[in-house]
C-alpha cells in the first residue's frame, strides 16, 4: 500500500531551483521607532553595522541579486529586491534580518514571492517575421530581412535578461502586483491565444517608447502568491514612472483586462545610505 511519501531507498531528482530562471522576493519593512528609542546608542551603532553587512550585495551570504531602496509614503520605510536560484537563500536574508540586533525594531509590511520566466507572448524569430508580414511588410524587402535578423540576434540576450536580470543603475523604482480579470464580460483566460498575443504586442510597443528611460521586469506569482504577476520598474527619473504607467493603461490589455494591487515607489540606495535616510544610528538631522 502506498503512503504517498518518497521511498528513501530510491534516488530522487529533487531540487528547489527552477529549470530556468530565478526565484524573486520583494520585501518591505518599517522601523518601530519606539523600540529604537529604548535601545542604547552604542547598540544601535553595532546593529547598524550588522544590517549593512547583511544587505551588502557583494557579501559572502548575499543572494545573486540584492537591491535596497527607501520607500516613499507610509507603506514602508525600506524595501528589498532579492533574486537567487535557491528560494531558501532568499528567505534566509529575511530571517537573519529579523533575528539580528535590529530585528525587534523591524515590522514587515508587505511581501511578494515570484519567479522569473520568458513569457509565452515573447515572439520567436519566426513569429516576429509573420507579424511583420501581417502588418504589410514584404518578404523580399531587404529592410524586412534585416529587421528579422536583428530581432533573432537580440532574442537570446533579451530572454536571458528576463530570466537572470541585471538591475539598471537608475535611482527611481516602483513595484506593483497585478492580475488579469476573470469577469463574465472580460475574462482574459477564455480569450484565444492569438487575441491575447495581439494585445500584449500592443502593450509591448507602448513600453518601447520609454526605452532608455524605464526598464521593466515581470515576475510570475501564479501558484505562489495572491496576485498573478509582479511588475518592477526602474527609471532615470520618477516622472517617467508616472508617464509609462499612465500611457500603458490605455492599452486594451490593461484598460479592459488588468487589475492592480498596491504601488510601492522608492529610490535605490546602498544599505548604509538607506539607514542614513531613515535616521537609524546616524547623527543626521
Amino acid at each position: 500500500m502506498s503512503t504517498g511519501r518518497p521511498d528513501p531507498s530510491t534516488p530522487q531528482d529533487i531540487s528547489l531551483e527552477p529549470a530556468a530562471g530565478w526565484h524573486c522576493s520583494h520585501l518591505y519593512y518599517t522601523f518601530d521607532r519606539g523600540v529604537l528609542a529604548r535601545m542604547a546608542e552604542a547598540d544601535v551603532a553595532v546593529a547598524r553595522r550588522e544590517m549593512t553587512a547583511l544587505l551588502d550585495p557583494a557579501g559572502s551570504e548575499a543572494t545573486a541579486r540584492l537591491q535596497t531602496s527607501v520607500v516613499s509614503g507610509h507603506k514602508a520605510d525600506f524595501g528589498l529586491l532579492l533574486m537567487d536560484p535557491n528560494p531558501l537563500k532568499i528567505d534566509a536574508v529575511h530571517q537573519r534580518l529579523m533575528a539580528g540586533r535590529l530585528g525587534t525594531a523591524l515590522r514587515p509590511t508587505f511581501s511578494f514571492v515570484s519567479m522569473t520566466e520568458v513569457s509565452e507572448y515573447v515572439l520567436t524569430a519566426e513569429q516576429y517575421a509573420k507579424r511583420l508580414l501581417q502588418e504589410g511588410e514584404r518578404e523580399d524587402d531587404p529592410k524586412f530581412q534585416a529587421r528579422v535578423k536583428a530581432y533573432e540576434s537580440r532574442l537570446p540576450a533579451m530572454n536571458q535578461q528576463r530570466l537572470t536580470p541585471d538591475f539598471p543603475g537608475w535611482p527611481a523604482t516602483c513595484f506593483y502586483p497585478m492580475n488579469k480579470r476573470r469577469d463574465v464580460e472580460a475574462n482574459w483566460f477564455t480569450l484565444p491565444f492569438a487575441e491575447r498575443s495581439r494585445m500584449m504586442s500592443e502593450h509591448a510597443r507602448s513600453g518601447l517608447q520609454f526605452a532608455g528611460k524605464v526598464s521593466q521586469l515581470i515576475t510570475v506569482g501564479v501558484g505562489l502568491e495572491d496576485w498573478e504577476w509582479g511588475v518592477t520598474l526602474w527609471a532615470r527619473n520618477p516622472q517617467f514612472l508616472k508617464e509609462i504607467v499612465y500611457r500603458m493603461r490605455f492599452d486594451e490589455a490593461s484598460a479592459r483586462y488588468a487589475e492592480f494591487g498596491p504601488f510601492y515607489v522608492g529610490y535605490a540606495m546602498t544599505p548604509a545610505a538607506m539607514l542614513d535616510h531613515c535616521r537609524i544610528g546616524c547623527s543626521a538631522v
